[in-house]
């Protein structure tokens, strides 16, 4: 076996199978091959490798003899030689001949090697800012959407207001012609929320229940629906609901009922260890990013095309899964913005890249500093994630405990080379 590195952490190896152990690959081919056919006077897959070669050809049973070869002496030729190979290897027959030896070359991406700078040095150069005192405005600020979530519904029979609560039918048209998705009976809103285009609540407030308006609006210039924008549309409505929302008054029987709360001062405290907390994570995160961003900056290592075509698949799959949570498929989401499968992905190759070298930097920084978490920690972060499949519909039958296992620990060593990196 000869073993020639390439560019782009691959590597080219040169294989030979014997003449006397293709002979035994010839045979497994032509009893693996003859299992689908009908020879008189043998069962099926039991028939001698000369029957099988005269009614299907020698050379049929010879190329199926070359791919179990393959198949089985390269995976012996990486494992003896502890190569950490990534994805499917391009394989090259260069010899195949009855009676000779069987060789072939086999080009593969193996991990990257990964050659970190002086990440203690890097990390003492971050600064890392402290939390920012939370304010009362923003406790109030809190507190009120507390109360809007608690807030009454009364029907009236006055005119729309800002602030209300109202139910509408609508039908858009442009052109003359109804939009797609433009046509809603009953819908729901708060008059002054702005989750329509500019204009259009606005129109809302003055009309009472049943009354019915027209008016033109523009669509915006920059509207995500290209076909739409800047574009004059007609707009039809029918008021059938007008409520006012009240209030509940903020005292402690309004803390008591969202609760283990005693008075409105231990909620006004929880709100603020709440947002103390959520200001904390986001200092961390923004510190994390910058170190890790310093640390890949700094490290030398040639990915391969197999980690960042991966990659980017996972990258796919994580926005395709964000944007269907807002009602919208990938698809969608393409047309609107006028690109393809293949432009995002190539869009998105570097940062492709950077998530590699992020991942690639932490397991080599756990591995130079002896940084693992113990097994009792992985069990426990497993438990975890089980119980929240539980509490979904005991989904704990279709886990892969392989994976989860791999993904708990690599959480829990990426914590805990943080930890280090901070304590330096």
């Amino acid at each position: 076996m000869i073993i020639r590195k390439l560019p782009k952490s691959q590597l080219e190896i040169k294989i030979s199978v014997p003449a006397s152990e293709v002979e035994k690959f010839l045979d497994m081919a032509a009893e693996e091959l003859g299992k689908d056919l009908k020879i008189a006077g043998f069962r099926p897959g039991k028939a001698p490798r000369k029957i099988v070669e005269q009614k299907i050809g020698s050379e049929k049973v010879l190329a199926h003899a070359a791919q179990i070869a393959i198949k089985k002496s390269f995976v012996d030729s990486i494992v003896k030689n502890k190569i950490e190979s990534v994805g499917e290897p391009q394989i090259t027959i260069t010899k195949i001949a009855p009676g000779n030896d069987l060789e072939y070359k086999a080009v593969v991406a193996v991990m990257p090697k990964i050659t970190l700078g002086n990440y203690r040095k890097l990390v003492r150069s971050v600064a890392k800012a402290k939390v920012d005192e939370i304010k009362p405005e923003e406790i109030q600020k809190e507190l009120e959407i507390l109360r809007k979530s608690r807030a009454k519904l009364i029907t009236v029979s006055r005119e729309a207001k800002k602030g209300d609560h109202a139910e509408i039918d609508f039908d858009v048209l442009v052109g003359g012609k109804e939009i797609a998705g433009g046509k809603s009976q009953n819908h729901p809103l708060t008059i002054g929320e702005s989750y329509f285009i500019p204009g259009f609540e606005e129109n809302l407030v003055g009309m009472k229940e049943k009354e019915e308006k027209e008016f033109d609006l523009d669509f915006p210039k920059d509207y995500h629906k290209k076909e739409l924008a800047g574009k004059q549309a007609r707009f039809k409505v029918k008021m059938n609901l007008v409520q006012k929302k009240e209030l509940p008054a903020l005292n402690d029987e309004f803390a008591k009922s969202l609760g283990n709360f005693e008075s409105l001062e231990k909620l006004r405290g929880n709100i603020k260890g709440g947002l103390e907390m959520e200001r904390k994570k986001k200092n961390e995160t923004k510190w994390q990013n910058e170190v890790i961003e310093k640390i890949t900056r700094e490290c030398a290592l040639e990915i391969p095309d197999v980690l960042v075509f991966a990659e980017l698949d996972k990258m796919i799959a994580e926005f395709e899964q964000n944007i269907s949570g807002m009602g919208m498929s990938l698809d969608q989401y393409l047309e609107n913005i006028k690109k393809t499968r293949g432009e995002i992905r190539k869009d998105w190759t570097e940062s492709a890249e950077k998530r590699i070298k992020a991942t690639l930097a932490l397991q080599e920084i756990a591995w130079l500093e002896n940084i693992s978490p113990e097994s009792k920690e992985i069990e426990e972060q497993i438990n975890k994630t089980l119980a929240y499949f539980k509490s979904q519909g005991d989904m704990k039958k279709n886990v892969d405990m392989e994976k989860l296992y791999n993904y708990a620990k690599s959480v829990l060593t990426n914590e805990k080379v943080f930890n280090f990196l901070e304590n330096l």
